[in-house]
């Protein structure tokens, strides 16, 4: 249990959930804002007569506020072990990194509750899992889609997760995935999309290009340019959910397979989008050293490369 109590002596000029997530960069934005729900962060200010008040996500902080801030235990995970195999690219005492298959969900989720990732990485670390970010995430400190594949970092303690996620808040991880996408490009070989990501206001399952969402960033190189298709390379400067998939869709390039940003029918048997993370690169949290590791592409990713080779 964290509990902690804060002196606020200038005004805060941004939301108190976006406020604690710098504070706590370990904890996702909406875990503190659970948090602000269940009365475990509380404001004492002036209009409350100094008495810790229970307050809304979207206000801003006044000079001379007291924040007080609980972040209780992680909760007992009522998530069984299962003995499935992993394909691990490195492993040490701090750090699991592993070359994740398709169609493998990272963690539990209504629909889940079995044969994720994080049912086979309790089963292989045992106890020697960070327990931050909760209680049905432990060791998580980021994920890739389902249908995704390639390299994922998983933290054993909570000092290594809380370092690993300083470098995600500060955008200082190396990300490289490869893709390939529909449509070929012509002359210019490479290029970035910046553009603001938010929930779709239509479809909660989406995500749109939004001016009021977060600042999302790609970089994309073009590999080898086939009839109709395209081998990418691209370089995430920021982690959003969804990113590639949703800003290669906006310049015309979605990815091939994936139905939800691009054509509802693929001319090829594929589950999901044509998506790899084949590099992660970071600061060893123990040895201050940087450390990459890599992933090989999928043998249906190499089937398909093939296939547009010889066409």
């Amino acid at each position: 249990m964290r509990e902690l109590v804060l002196e606020i002596e200038e005004e805060v000029c941004e939301r108190l959930d976006k406020y604690i997530s710098s504070l706590f960069p370990d904890l996702s934005r909406s875990y503190i804002q659970k948090l602000i729900k269940e009365q475990e962060i509380l404001v004492a200010s002036e209009k409350s007569g100094g008495i810790p008040k229970p307050i809304k996500a979207s206000v801003q902080l006044a000079a001379n506020d007291q924040l007080h801030i609980h972040i209780p235990d992680p909760e007992v995970l009522d998530i069984e072990p299962e003995d499935i195999p992993l394909d691990i690219l490195y492993e040490d005492e701090d750090l699991l990194f592993i070359n994740k298959p398709k169609g493998m969900v990272v963690h539990p989720a209504p629909g889940h509750y079995s044969g994720t990732l994080v049912n086979a990485i309790m089963y292989h670390c045992k106890d020697q899992l960070s327990g931050i970010n909760g209680v049905l995430r432990p060791g998580i400190v980021h994920r890739i889609d389902m249908n995704t594949t390639g390299v994922l970092v998983v933290c054993k303690n909570d000092e290594a997760h809380q370092h690993v996620a300083a470098q995600l808040a500060k955008h200082s991880i190396t990300r490289e995935y490869e893709a390939i996408c529909m449509n070929s490009f012509g002359e210019n070989v490479s290029g970035t999309v910046d553009a603001p990501l938010a929930r779709a206001k239509n479809d909660r399952m989406k995500m749109a290009i939004d001016p009021m969402g977060k600042r999302a960033v790609t970089h994309y190189e073009v590999l080898t340019n086939f009839s109709g298709y395209a081998h990418i390379l691209c370089r995430l400067e920021t982690g959003r959910t969804h990113q590639i998939r949703v800003h290669m869709a906006s310049i015309h390039h979605p990815l091939l397979g994936d139905e939800l940003y691009g054509p509802k029918k693929c001319p090829f048997s594929l589950e999901g989008q044509c998506l790899h993370a084949r590099t992660l690169g970071l600061i060893h949290p123990r040895t201050g050293e940087y450390i990459e590791v890599h992933a090989k592409r999928p043998e249906y990713f190499e089937n398909l490369l093939h296939r547009f080779s010889s066409i």
